[in-house]
């Protein structure tokens, strides 16, 4: 998914001079296409997210849009005091890139999961958070940052990760994407976990349980619309997300129903448990480890509609 962001972000770049791209020393095998195209508007701060912020955020506020991009935590957690008084109060043009959200590095332990994220910059004022879960969506989604003025979070996954969606898609911000319809139950998901949601709602109708399967790719702005609808016209809501269970997708999710007098819908959150990951592995390895795999998915909607 990386590729294809960095694809997108080139051509974009060829037709609006304002775009810049500010890194932390870090991205390398991605980033020489635009580095090479563009080098006056391509700036390597170094190993210091916290500068590469303010850069970002004098930059933006010179009238151009600043990208900030590197791996996991590295651009939110690291440097956040910068991204909440630098970029989001000033409502500046910074669009914020991570590349393996979740636990896309497993292999290299807790310093490079990004498990907090949603929670944390959906919290800041003025952030967007958006989070696709395949190509498409990262196609589609990284066009319609670029023309929305001021703060994006964009959680980008890593690499090889299996498209969901059939071909290219529209999407826009405080929209999702419905995969499935179905009315049993309805399975919500955000990011590149959502492969798992896919096969546990296919896997689902063989038996004879039809799910309404929806990508909420944009977690802020959110589509409540979308949720309020799953309330009313399928028998309960499962969420699925690759982060921890306390102020993520799904608690987003709850906020809506409960604020819009749904909360008596049979709900389910599946998501990182509160605990510090002490296992090390593979992504798809680390996601069964933590609960949320496919028969994780096919368990609670099961339990849910008997």
């Amino acid at each position: 998914m990386r590729k294809a962001f960095n694809k997108e972000l080139l051509e974009i770049a060829k037709k609006d001079p304002r775009v810049f791209m500010i890194l932390a020393d870090i991205g390398y095998g991605e980033i020489e296409d635009f580095a090479n195209t563009f080098p006056d508007r391509f700036i390597n701060c170094g190993v210091a997210e916290q500068n590469m912020t303010g850069v970002a955020c004098g930059v933006a506020m010179e009238g151009n849009i600043a990208i900030t991009y590197s791996i996991a935590n590295f651009p939110t957690l690291r440097c956040l005091e910068q991204v909440r008084n630098d970029v989001c109060y000033h409502n500046a043009n910074v669009k914020i890139i991570i590349i393996g959200g979740g636990m896309a590095y497993g292999e290299l332990g807790i310093s490079h999961h990004s498990t907090e994220d949603i929670a944390i910059m959906r919290s800041l004022p003025n952030m967007v958070v958006l989070a696709p879960c395949d190509i498409p969506e990262a196609v589609a989604l990284t066009r319609e940052m670029m023309k929305y003025e001021g703060p994006v979070y964009f959680r980008c996954g890593y690499k090889g990760e299996p498209d969901i969606h059939s071909g290219p898609i529209e999407a826009k911000i405080g929209g999702s994407a419905q995969i499935r319809d179905g009315k049993d139950a309805t399975v919500f998901f955000a990011g590149t976990v959502g492969i798992n949601a896919k096969k546990a709602v296919e896997q689902l109708a063989a038996e004879g349980i039809n799910c309404r399967l929806v990508s909420l790719y944009s977690i802020k702005p959110i589509d409540k619309e979308a949720i309020i609808r799953a309330a009313k016209e399928t028998g309960g809501i499962v969420v699925l997300e690759e982060h921890n269970i306390d102020g993520g997708v799904g608690s987003a999710v709850a906020e809506v129903l409960m604020d819009s007098g749904n909360g008596n819908v049979p709900f389910k959150r599946l998501a990182m448990p509160d605990v510090n990951a002490t296992k090390v592995g593979c992504q798809a390895w680390m996601r069964e480890q933590y609960g949320l795999g496919t028969a994780d998915v096919i368990n609670a909607v099961k339990n849910m509609v008997k």
